[in-house]
């Protein structure tokens, strides 16, 4: 029997059956906390009626499990946002039971976060909501989801336009980088990779021969890895070939650094998990508008793009499934939007008998060839 006095709850049992917490509160005696145990314990144990699912779980563990399951399934990048967020629902309500968990008090949380900002309000409704969902419709641990009906926060801000670095500012970049940086970079420029994909690219994955990277994302639905190959540039192909001259052959990995484990006390090898604090110095000394590595994706797109590779090329050297995903990368001005506005400023201030036969003519030409 575990009965315990908490402040301002007055005496509570709590015990774990098969996985699953049980506790209640408000008892008036250890005694009454006990008995009430010893009922719930019965109750657990008796066969579950025809059509009835009792079913609830204490918060901390569900959170648990879902973190499990995203370190398992997605990105390191996703875990980590998960984890961060995380902390702060346990801190608030990792003492409970999810069906003492209100969408009120959900609704509370959010509007104290929505004091940051909308976008972070809104960021913490989503991953609540897919949190007790997990338990809910995938597990079936929790009959109820108190994110449901929380409303989404405005955002009322002006949204601000990505800034897209121009390939001479990321020249720049480059050649102020070190030698190692210097070649991070251009992998990743010349691949136009997610960074965990460069993180995780092992020298099984570099096919000089043949000229092309197999790069492994999580980012497809069910969370496994999944490959694609790009073909290799000239200037990547002459970046990795002097680099597997040089590699450590104990060393699988194309990207590796010893570091400090402060889990298993002593130093390891391994893949980077993420380089990106060294941006803002670089881009401090090359004089350039602060970017990080994301960016050098919506550029290598752009340029695609401005000269005339078709959307689909470019989907699958980004590794997306969706075509609208694809144009959000797609920042460049292309000739068929410059030549529909220079047909709009020559025919707008005409009259239509003057400018019929020539508007004819123009949208012809544009149509053929957009």
């Amino acid at each position: 029997m575990s009965a315990y006095f908490k402040q301002g709850k007055g005496w509570r049992y709590d015990f774990t059956l098969k996985g699953t917490r049980h506790t209640e509160a408000w008892f008036e005696t250890k005694k009454a906390a006990i008995k009430a145990e010893a009922e719930k314990r019965k109750e657990l144990e008796k066969p579950k009626e025809e059509g009835k699912t009792p079913t609830d779980m204490g918060f901390l563990d569900l959170v648990n499990r879902r973190l499990d399951h995203v370190k398992a399934y997605n990105s390191e990048r996703h875990y980590g946002d998960y984890f961060y967020l995380a902390r702060r629902w346990t801190k608030r309500w990792g003492d409970m039971l999810c069906k003492e968990i209100t969408e009120d008090m959900v609704r509370d949380f959010v509007l104290e976060r929505s004091a940051v900002s909308s976008h972070t309000a809104n960021k913490e409704i989503r991953y609540l909501r897919a949190t007790f969902n997990y338990g809910k419709k995938k597990k079936r641990w929790i009959d109820l989801n108190p994110a449901d009906g929380v409303e989404f926060f405005p955002n009322n801000g002006k949204k601000r336009k990505k800034y897209v670095p121009p390939p001479e500012d990321i020249d720049k970049v480059i050649r102020v980088a070190d030698p190692d940086i210097q070649d991070y970079l251009w992998v990743i420029r010349e691949t136009m990779a997610r960074v965990s994909e460069v993180n995780r690219l092992g020298w099984d994955d570099v096919h000089l021969d043949a000229k092309y990277v197999t790069l492994y994302t999580r980012k497809k639905r069910g969370g496994n890895l999944t490959p694609r190959d790009v073909p290799m540039t000239d200037k990547l192909h002459e970046v990795l070939e002097r680099m597997y001259q040089a590699r450590d052959k104990t060393k699988p990995w194309v990207f590796w650094h010893r570091y400090w484990s402060q889990k298993e006390g002593k130093f390891k090898e391994g893949p980077y998990q993420d380089r990106k604090k060294f941006m803002k110095t670089l881009c401090k000394e090359a004089k350039v508008p602060y970017f990080r590595f994301h960016p050098l994706r919506h550029s290598g797109a752009s340029v695609m793009d401005d000269n005339h590779v078709p959307i689909g090329s470019i989907q699958r050297i980004l590794g997306y499934e969706n075509r609208k995903t694809t144009e959000i990368y797609l920042h460049s001005i292309g000739d068929a939007e410059r030549r529909a506005m220079q047909i709009f400023g020559r025919f707008s201030g005409k009259s239509h008998t003057d400018s019929h036969t020539e508007r004819k003519k123009e949208l012809a030409v544009f149509v053929t060839s957009a």
